[in-house]
């Protein structure tokens, strides 16, 4: 029986015993050691290297790096897969290390916007089969036999005629000294051996187990801890601070006031969060303080203002809906969301007179040094960047205004330190999805054809919170989108498929009221705007038309659309990342409440390289997508958050998540977006189905404060 156990021990033994009752059994050691993450991987004499994403020791252990920034989204398991793929090794002898920053061996050290696999796909692809060709040549030469009697498979090469074989590990040193070769053959897909296969995670033992890897896990020796209090509003800034008492606490080093902020400075997280209650600051006002309510006034002069700004028109618009039999018209309104990741802020900085170690979870490593340059004013070339495994992300590690908060305090206090963030931290001081309003109007014929479109987009610090381009535009004649925007001190970023995570749910939602309208089937109607974009496109078509409808009919065909009794179902379709996602909910009434039963949703990413990891993501876009239409608000209250945790703040629980089945399309194109297109059409396929189901549509998230949900005992 362990005598005392860490929360990490308690969660360890959770997660092993699957359930149930935990004792206090400790299956892993309680006392581990103190945690570091080494800055330089130690690999086994005589590697050899051919080129910047592989190494092969003459003992035969391949060594592949992922130089992506790994959150969950299982590039650290897929890059690997597509070089051991065309290198055609063996799975059991790969090693996978996560490589630091290095713009000179690697191209787009970024995790964001769905784009790291589409964009290496060939770079991978091309790196393995070019040591396969080197290894093959390397036996060619050593056995005196011609080239074409040679062959690679499963981590050997093999004459055909003779018979011998000879491990990579045997030919690596020969073969790493060969000329590279310019143009190598790529396998075809028939013969793939790991590609669109399910592989398990390579680090799941090490998450399972503990193994310190994520940035707070991180250690340097003689490494201070801090944390900041920032002002508690927006649109405040720091007028006064009194650190006396702060100062005579236990383990603190040192109060640092900078930039708007205040630094506690100790030796440990505990005794610094106590000391940074004790510190007595005051505000005073800097900018614009608002409030919700504020929002809601804002919003309606926005959607009435002549100055915004046209993204695309076609046709006649006004003519259109002056003539139109019908006319239709909706707002839908989504709120401000944090990002939450698990694993809170965090970073580390050692600010020397030689140069400046950083190290910490980020998804802009690059963006990350740069800034951290421009800051001190130093070379580039004088900043490293280590990359730890990221505790989620969804956005905002893309943002580096905590790895600058590291380097500057660093800097001031000439002492290695990691800057830590509080769940209340990252929730009230971070930066947020962009709140939005949308109107929509839709005219339609005598025959039921929409014949005229509009959408204007109000966003507050949101930017374009249109995609002018997408569907349905190209197949409506008359059209017009436009946007404008709100400047407030309420910081926003990018959150997990930027824009698309609400107007997926609101257009589509929209699509179901016009096609009621029309009399038409949710599916029928959008088949019949697609086909009419194939055949007399509005316009540049600025998606691909048959791909959509390809989605459309597999999620129909797979949820049995419009055959289920007593069974409510709403259909989405989105394309977002250069992917399509197709949608349908099975809602059932329960106690007078619609229940969220099953989601079908269909997928064209092109090559599904890790059948299990696509899957993974398909399944969390969904639940992320879900939890957050239902649930997720954050409100304010003269600048300052009313939701500062979880307490205060809806998540999704696991009772509450549906069944979910995936289904691929296998057309073999190059592989695009995964991490974010599942997320956008689920809120519609939802809504869509809650309408069915109760005959209320939802036009603002999160949906629990809408009826049918408002008025529920229970939600």
């Amino acid at each position: 029986m362990a005598q005392s156990t860490s929360r990490r021990d308690f969660l360890k033994m959770a997660a092993t015993a699957g359930g149930g009752l935990v004792l206090g059994f400790n299956w892993f050691s309680a006392k581990a050691e103190m945690p570091s993450v080494v800055s330089k991987t130690v690999l086994a004499a005589g590697k050899a290297e051919f080129n910047s994403f592989l190494t092969i020791s003459s003992d035969n252990i391949i060594t592949i790096f992922s130089p992506n920034p790994e959150l969950g989204q299982n590039i650290k398991t897929s890059f690997p897969m597509v070089v051991a793929e065309e290198l055609d090794a063996d799975w059991k002898t790969v090693s996978v290390v996560q490589a630091a920053l290095d713009t000179k061996k690697f191209q787009r050290q970024v995790t964001g916007g769905s784009g790291a696999v589409p964009h290496s796909w060939m770079i991978l692809r091309k790196a393995g089969a070019t040591a396969r060709a080197m290894l093959v040549e390397a036996a060619s030469k050593r056995w005196n036999v011609p080239l074409s009697e040679c062959s690679a498979s499963d981590g050997f090469v093999i004459h055909s005629t003779s018979g011998k074989k000879l491990n990579y590990g045997e030919l690596a040193e020969e073969a790493s000294k060969l000329a590279v070769p310019s143009d190598v053959k790529l396998k075809d897909r028939k013969d793939f051996k790991l590609i669109g296969k399910a592989l398990r995670n390579v680090e799941n033992k090490n998450i399972i187990t503990g193994k310190p890897m994520f940035g707070l896990d991180f250690h340097r020796e003689g490494m201070l801890l801090a944390m900041i209090q920032r002002p508690e509003g927006f649109g405040m800034k720091v007028k006064s601070v009194d650190a006396a008492a702060a100062k005579a606490m236990p383990g603190i080093i040192d109060v640092v006031t900078f930039k708007n902020k205040v630094a506690v400075v100790g030796k440990s997280t505990w005794q610094i969060n106590k000391a940074r209650k004790a510190l007595k600051i005051e505000y005073e006002k800097e900018g614009n303080i608002e409030s919700s309510a504020d929002h809601d006034k804002i919003f309606a002069e926005l959607l009435n203002s002549d100055k915004a700004q046209v993204r695309r028109m076609e046709g006649d618009v006004e003519s259109a809906f002056k003539n139109a039999a019908k006319v239709i018209k909706s707002e839908y309104q989504c709120p401000f969301l944090p990002h939450n990741p698990m694993e809170p802020m965090n970073f580390f900085a050692h600010v020397r007179e030689d140069g400046v170690e950083l190290a910490g979870p980020t998804q802009t490593p690059d963006s990350a040094r740069k800034g951290v340059a421009r800051l001190l004013n130093i070379s580039e070339d004088k900043v490293t960047v280590e990359i730890t495994r990221l505790g989620g992300g969804f956005g905002r590690r893309l943002m580096t205004d905590y790895v600058l908060e590291a380097a500057e305090l660093s800097s001031i206090i000439k002492a290695p330190v990691k800057v830590i963030w509080t769940r209340e931290d990252d929730m009230a001081g971070g930066s947020y999805r962009p709140s939005v309003r949308y109107r929509f109007e839709a005219a339609l014929d005598a025959s039921g054809n929409m014949v005229g479109y509009k959408l204007r987009g109000a966003g507050i610090n949101a930017g374009n919170p249109t995609r002018e381009n997408n569907f349905p535009s190209g197949a409506v004649d008359h059209l017009l989108i436009d946007s404008i925007e709100h400047k407030s001190p309420i910081t926003t970023a990018p959150w997990r498929a930027p824009i698309t995570n609400f107007l997926g749910y609101a257009e589509q939602a929209f699509l179901d009221e016009v096609a009621e309208a029309a009399k038409n089937d949710p599916i029928e109607f959008r088949l019949g705007l697609l086909e009419k974009a194939k055949t007399s496109p509005a316009g540049a078509v600025r998606y691909d038309i048959d791909r959509m409808i390809g989605v459309i009919k597999l999620a129909a065909e797979k949820s049995g659309w419009g055959t289920k009794k007593d069974v409510s179902q709403g259909f989405s379709v989105y394309f977002s990342h250069a992917s399509y996602v197709a949608q349908v909910a099975d809602v059932l009434v329960k106690a007078g409440k619609p229940v969220i039963q099953k989601i079908y949703a269909a997928v064209d990413c092109g090559e599904v390289i890790n059948l299990s990891g696509a899957r993974q993501q398909v399944m969390g876009g969904i639940v992320d997508g879900l939890g957050h239409a239902m649930y997720g608000n954050l409100t304010f209250k003269n600048g300052v958050p009313d939701q500062n945790n979880y307490n205060k703040y809806r998540l999704i629980r696991m009772k509450e998540v549906p069944e979910v089945d995936v289904f691929f399309v296998n057309n073999g194109i190059s592989p695009t977006g995964l991490g974010e297109p599942a997320l956008p059409p689920t809120g519609g396929a939802v809504a869509n189905a809650i309408f069915k189901a109760s005959g209320k549509r939802l036009k603002n998230q999160p949906f629990i404060l809408e009826e049918p949900y408002a008025k529920a005992k229970s939600v």
